[in-house]
């Protein structure tokens, strides 16, 4: 009986974790830069409107499922990821891209904080360091899954510009319908509903773990919106190509590295890895600036791979930090506070994801990635040096006691 009920909980666990890799594929498609050539506008511009509409919905809502329940939340959001890709199936101008990618950003703000905390209350003990992991696999894979199969979609099957959102329109519907049989996990008897905006709040005792873990996703979401934004342009340009599945392929790669940076450092401290990741972050970000401008192939091929496994390690490191110390109670807006700065890192146009498009459009794609790139390398370093120093193995008298839980293992 024991074993079955296991099983079943990790049934569930791999359920929320498939919500978390099917909001971030539906948030990858070549499509825009299709848009973009018929329409002429910057696919940067419409991204901006997502990561926007993210924030938001983040702010508004990030404690709401601890207070309502993780499921209602979730199945609205998934409701929301519907419409969203109902509406990019009729587009037929800017407006509708950017009414289609806001709500698709406020259902994905909305999901996120849930079913980070969700991933947490179903692991079948507890564990917040394996929530963690799965949760910045689940992400990263779901950007680069959703990129690969949207551009082969896009270059191959019928219908280019409807197929994609059907396929994804379609993964949130059953989804939605999944999220609603979950049993709940939130004790919401006795809990007074109002429609006042939860905003994401961290206790005192985590500001500092949460400062440290915003830094870390701070420099890898950086450099990983340079690189998604960007990238599949600067692969056609080197390899002097128009197949949509050939920049799909190339974030892909990126995600997979990613990925598999993560699973590789699973077993180590958590300031290795984030210091670790944030090194390869610098180190892939400073010769994909370099190689660029030299048209080298193989430089970026190889910058790719050290920007892609520092990307993960950086995200893994801070998001576990923080996963392994978060009381039951405060776990959605712990969770949505956390993805309000990652999602900051990629909206806030002085940051390289928007800004490197706008500089784009001026000085050539090349030199963006260039500039930008090193810029991005400068900060990852900086985040390095500090993770270093602040997670320092710290004696046991010394060491915090937040809800009967330790701070996170050094």
């Amino acid at each position: 009986m024991a074993q079955e009920r296991t099983s079943s909980d990790w049934r569930l666990f791999a359920t929320v974790a498939s919500f978390i890799l099917l909001a971030l594929m539906a948030s990858s498609t070549p499509l825009y830069a299709i848009y973009a050539a018929q329409w002429h506008f910057s696919p940067t511009e419409v991204y901006a409107a997502y990561a926007i509409a993210v924030l938001v919905a983040l702010l508004l809502t990030g404690g709401l499922s601890d207070l309502i329940g993780r499921r209602p939340v979730m199945a609205t959001a998934l409701v929301g990821l519907v419409g969203a890709e109902a509406i990019f199936t009729v587009a037929g101008g800017l407006d509708w891209l950017y009414a289609a990618r806001t709500l698709q950003g406020l259902a994905t703000g909305l999901l996120l904080g849930a079913a980070g905390a969700a991933l947490i209350d179903h692991h079948p003990r507890r564990d917040g360091s394996h929530a963690g992991l799965v949760n910045g696999i689940a992400s990263v894979s779901g950007i680069g899954i959703g990129a690969f199969v949207s551009g082969l979609l896009v270059q191959y099957a019928p219908y280019r510009e409807v197929t994609p959102f059907v396929v994804i329109g379609v993964l949130a519907a059953v989804a939605a319908v999944a999220a609603w049989r979950l049993p709940e996990t939130v004790e919401t008897e006795g809990r007074s509903f109002s429609l006042t905006p939860r905003i994401p709040r961290v206790p005192k005792p985590l500001a500092r773990t949460f400062g440290l873990s915003a830094l870390g996703v701070l420099a890898s979401w950086s450099v990983g919106g340079l690189y998604l934004s960007l990238g599949p342009g600067v692969v056609d340009g080197l390899f002097s190509t128009q197949n949509h599945a050939a920049g799909g392929l190339f974030v892909f790669a990126f995600c997979a590295f990613a990925a598999l940076g993560q699973w590789l450092m699973r077993g180590l401290p958590t300031r290795t890895v984030l210091v670790g990741g944030a090194l390869s972050l610098a180190l892939g970000s400073t010769i994909t600036a370099i190689t660029v401008s030299d048209g080298s192939r193989l430089g970026f091929a190889i910058g790719t791979v050290f920007g892609g496994v520092g990307f993960g390690g950086a995200f893994m490191g801070a998001l576990r930090a923080l996963a392994t110390v978060i009381p039951p109670a405060e776990r959605a807006s712990v969770m949505a506070a956390f993805f309000v700065a990652a999602y900051a890192a990629i909206s806030i146009p002085a940051i390289p994801a928007i800004g490197a498009g706008v500089a784009a459009v001026h000085i050539g794609l090349d030199s963006a990635v260039a500039w930008f790139g090193a810029a991005v390398a400068v900060v990852a370093a900086i985040v390095a040096v500090i993770g270093w120093f602040e997670l320092r193995p710290m004696r046991s008298a010394q060491r915090v006691t937040v809800t009967g839980v330790l701070n996170p293992p050094r």
